[in-house]
């Protein structure tokens, strides 16, 4: 099976047909990179706000500027670097723009969202002629029934679902030596900025593609890290909010006390205005009955340049130390938020930060189980696999195609486990919830008065290797998303060109006060670059 469907920028998109039998000589790999000339527009790096302001002029159509990124993915995400971040494209995109180009033109323009193209993660439901697959050989024929509850709500507020972007394999959750960003039917993903590096997962393909500037913004999913360390290693901004802010109904699980929806975007103010449009109860999802009544509709109303201005900002110094020069960042940015009138309070370490990571494996062991059971069993019988146990087996006899690479003994691990009303999986879950949140986060705010905690996102791309696997540093992401609080990374600098991320993190439903200390950081601080799609670092003195 070949991966993402695609016709060229101004031709009618028809029936989806798979983007390599397009281009003869792709499937053997890329141009030099050398002989490659990057492609430049005035709609190059474009924010929501910006295109909105070109619509409102008549100077812009959602049709043009979604032909704009449907060529940039040829050119340089099928073609040339080959970034490989879009698994597939919407055949009715263009349509969708005409459309809403008409309904601009008779007035019924719907907010910030609309006529704007966007990019969803290949685990998100879309009840359209696109697949949803996670990125496994054994659902690229999937046809959702319905769309996901945070499709409903983005297709009400106007937005041209431009595709599905590549991820790491069912949500980097089938093996402890996956290679972040590969999928069976995608292939591997590439980082934009040094395309021999890392592009993180899960949300690879919705991060680099964010970077590469092929939408202005992406959607992406996180159980543990798969918005925030994509977002952090190609440079963009990515938010993981609570958990039951944003409907994860229709979407492919590993974990219902964890998994949530992101917006994945260039700047905050993207961020925000994406997910405005993503928040919202929904029955099929119980989590979104959690939200609190009072909690904002708008996030861009606490972005101000002078935000950190009277902010006590706790620094996490227990995620600092696995990179010295990852550390000279944070402490560049601490100096930055103090001058611009923040308050920073020193070692506000979160307690138990490293004490429950059996403990989180074993819940997302048994809610992974119980979800993608669940999820499996609804699909039509065309469909191959209908369990967690049939999908192991159908790895097994397509090992060629699914586990050249690395097994699935996370899927294995995870078959062996008992309903979610074990013992085990109770006295898991319980650990998690108090030493995550009462003895963890919400434990150094009260300690400390601070409004919200700072730490690094992660440190440099590692080299891609699809023999041994990843090979993470260290920095934020398992308290917050243990918790289910929110957590915010925004570009912070670079290591030998690759970026790096400051996060930022706090208490349930706080996602305001992160974006307000975040919009203000990237606002003194403009540390985001374009990618070079260069082939390897530079050698840089120490």
């Amino acid at each position: 099976m070949e991966r993402r469907d695609f016709l060229a920028a101004g031709v009618a998109l028809t029936a989806a047909v798979p983007l390599r039998s397009l281009w003869p000589g792709n499937e053997q790999g890329a141009l030099p990179l050398q002989s490659f000339s990057l492609p430049t527009s005035p709609l190059d790096d474009l924010t929501l706000t910006s295109a909105q302001v070109e619509f409102a002029a008549g100077r812009l159509t959602s049709r043009a500027l979604t032909e704009h990124y449907l060529m940039r993915i040829r050119t340089l995400d099928a073609d040339g670097p080959r970034v490989n971040s879009v698994i597939e494209v919407n055949p009715d995109a263009l349509a969708r723009a005409d459309a809403a180009d008409a309904e601009r033109r008779v007035g019924r323009a719907m907010g910030p969202l609309h006529g704007m193209p966007v990019l969803l993660k290949d685990n998100i439901d879309t009840a359209d002629r696109m697949s949803t697959s996670a990125g496994s050989l054994a659902l690229a024929e999937h046809r959702a029934r319905r769309d996901a509850g945070v499709v409903q709500r983005l297709r009400a507020a106007g937005v041209v679902v431009l595709g599905k972007t590549n991820l790491s394999e069912w949500a980097n959750f089938r093996s402890t030596r996956s290679s972040s960003g590969w999928s069976g039917r995608g292939g591997q993903t590439k980082n934009p900025h040094v395309l021999d590096r890392s592009p993180c997962g899960s949300s690879s393909g919705s991060g680099a593609a964010v970077a590469a500037d092929f939408c202005m913004v992406a959607v992406g999913t996180e159980t543990d890290g798969s918005v925030v360390c994509p977002s952090s290693l190609n440079g963009i901004v990515g938010l993981k909010p609570t958990v039951g802010l944003v409907s994860r109904s229709g979407i492919i699980p590993i974990s219902a006390s964890q998994d949530t929806v992101g917006p994945m975007a260039r700047t905050v103010r993207d961020a925000a205005l994406l997910l405005n449009g993503m928040v919202g109860r929904d029955t099929l999802d119980a989590a979104t009955r959690n939200v609190p009544a009072s909690i904002t509709t708008d996030f861009t109303r606490t972005l101000d340049v002078d935000g950190l201005r009277g902010l006590r900002i706790g620094v996490a110094r227990n995620y600092f130390g696995f990179d010295s020069r990852v550390d000279a960042l944070m402490e560049d940015a601490i100096r930055l938020m103090r001058d611009r009138g923040a308050v920073i309070v020193e070692n506000a370490n979160v307690p138990n930060a490293d004490k429950y990571g059996t403990e989180e494996l074993e819940v997302l062991l048994h809610e992974f189980k119980s979800g993608v059971n669940a999820y499996l069993s609804n699909l039509p019988a065309s469909i191959p696999v209908h369990s967690l146990a049939e999908l192991i087996l159908w790895n097994e006899k397509n090992d060629d195609r699914e586990l050249q690479w690395f097994g699935q003994e996370t899927f294995t691990q995870a078959q062996k486990r008992g309903a979610l009303s074990s013992a085990a999986y109770k006295r898991a879950r319980e650990k998690c919830v108090r030493l995550s949140r009462r003895e963890g986060i919400d434990a150094v705010l009260k300690r400390t008065r601070c409004d919200l905690l700072i730490g690094p996102t992660g440190g440099p791309a590692w080299t891609i290797d699809l023999v041994t696997g990843d090979h993470f540093g260290g920095g934020v992401s398992t308290a917050p998303a243990v918790a289910g609080y929110p957590h915010l990374t925004v570009p912070a600098g670079r290591v030998a060109g690759l970026p790096i991320g400051i996060s930022f993190f706090g208490a349930a439903w706080s996602e305001a006060q992160l974006f307000r200390a975040g919009y203000a950081f990237e606002q003194a601080s403009a540390h985001r670059v374009r990618p070079a799609f260069a082939q390897t670092v530079a050698a840089t003195p120490r």
